[in-house]
């Protein structure tokens, strides 16, 4: 057990990487890095949970879903190597978060400004869709890093699971329903802020355009 006052995004980090507690979440991870998509048979996939990243000190806190079976699931970090994460360092970049606008690898050099980014559940999930119980599991670290990011004061959900799953680590039971722009201010004065996620689902269809994503960040600009 974690000796009081003794936690460390470091050590969250450290036991994101090695948990194996939800047998199908590993049991898919793994076989998706053996099952590689053609486009990546010569590279070696992460495989493992992937623990969320950025600036210590950062005043704005990006939640999503999970990691993409292909994406965070081969890159080992979120967002990273997948056309979501196109979109997302295409903002953070836009809004002045990140160094560089695009993601690909771990080791390519980019750089959170005053942001950082984790999800719901650490596995890639099959099909996107983790149980109730692996969400379960796997908050506990999200609460963890809401606790050790002191100065951020806005969070911002990418779709609704991030939304509910927010919700639960910070308590927030009464609260709008989930839609684009919605803020939600908490009684500490932080601000949780909805946006739809930017899968491909969304982005083809239009339901998310870049003007509607850029005015996210725009917003947390405005709040921090």
């Amino acid at each position: 057990m974690m000796t009081p006052g003794a936690d460390s995004l470091e050590a969250v980090t450290a036991e994101v990487v090695r948990c194996r507690l939800c047998p199908r979440l590993v049991a898919w991870r793994e076989l998706v890095a053996s099952d590689k998509r053609a486009a990546y048979r010569n590279e070696e996939y992460w495989a493992r949970p992937v623990p969320g990243f950025g600036d210590p000190r950062a005043r704005l806190l990006i939640v999503g879903l999970a990691p993409a079976a292909h994406g965070g699931n081969r890159t080992g970090r979120i967002f990273t190597g997948d056309r979501s994460g196109d979109w997302l360092f295409g903002s953070l970049y836009r809004a002045g978060y990140t160094n560089q606008p695009t993601s690909t690898r771990r080791d390519d050099g980019l750089e959170l400004k005053g942001a950082y980014i984790a999800a719901c559940v650490r596995s890639a999930p099959a099909a996107n869709k983790p149980t109730p119980l692996e969400r379960d599991t796997c908050l506990p670290y999200l609460r963890r890093e809401v606790g050790l990011l002191p100065q951020v004061k806005v969070m911002v959900c990418l779709g609704k699971y991030a939304y509910d799953g927010l919700s639960s680590v910070l308590g927030l039971r009464k609260r709008p329903a989930f839609g684009h722009g919605v803020e939600v201010t908490l009684v500490d004065g932080r601000t949780v802020l909805c946006s739809f996620h930017p899968s491909q689902q969304n982005t083809f269809t239009g339901k998310l355009t870049v003007p509607m994503f850029d005015g996210i960040f725009a917003r947390t600009q405005e709040l921090t």
